[in-house]
């Protein structure tokens, strides 16, 4: 395993722990999240790249900086699902 310079390792399992707690959220309960429909209509990419936006424009505006940019690197994860279907 390389010795990883900017600890990515740690901001790797960071980010594994906060997908995973996403998924025991409330709107994630039933058979299919909104992203889901969203994705399925076409309008995944758009949606991913605005949510993208909104949370870097936010970045430094709520006590928890960390969890911002978790939900950055999230969506552009689901961005990359989309560009790969």
């Amino acid at each position: 395993m390389p010795a990883y310079k900017f600890r990515e390792d740690v901001s790797l399992a960071d980010l594994k722990d906060y997908i995973d707690s996403t998924y025991d959220q409330h709107y994630a309960k039933g058979k299919y999240q909104a992203t889901d429909m969203i994705v399925d209509a076409g309008f995944g990419e758009g949606f991913c790249i605005g949510n993208i936006m909104k949370y870097a424009m936010r970045y430094g505006k709520k006590d928890d900086k960390k969890k911002e940019l978790l939900k950055i690197i999230h969506y552009a994860m689901i961005a990359l699902y989309v560009n790969d279907q």
